[in-house]
């Protein structure tokens, strides 16, 4: 099904991106964060981190919308996202 309109601030709307920094020496390698991330932009990878744990890495750095569900959902408080000016 085809639309004709828009909505009337279709031009206004921004999306907020975010910027995705790890803790590598926190992260306990529940992958919490790589399943809950609406847009995959982790990924866990084959890297060990000093405890021995497997660390999730930014797949897609772009694509983070600053949902800051990584964020809430890391029981290690290992991930932060810092909101990218337009």
């Amino acid at each position: 099904m085809k639309y004709w309109r828009k909505p009337l601030d279709y031009e206004d709307i921004k999306i907020p991106r975010g910027k995705v920094s790890i803790i590598e020496d926190r992260c306990k390698g529940c992958s919490f964060c790589v399943e809950y991330c609406p847009r995959n932009v982790l990924e866990m990878s084959e890297y060990f981190n000093k405890k021995g744990y497997h660390i999730p890495y930014i797949k897609n750095p772009g694509d983070c919308v600053n949902c800051n569900f990584c964020e809430v959902i890391c029981p290690e408080f290992a991930i932060y996202i810092e909101k990218l000016e337009e």
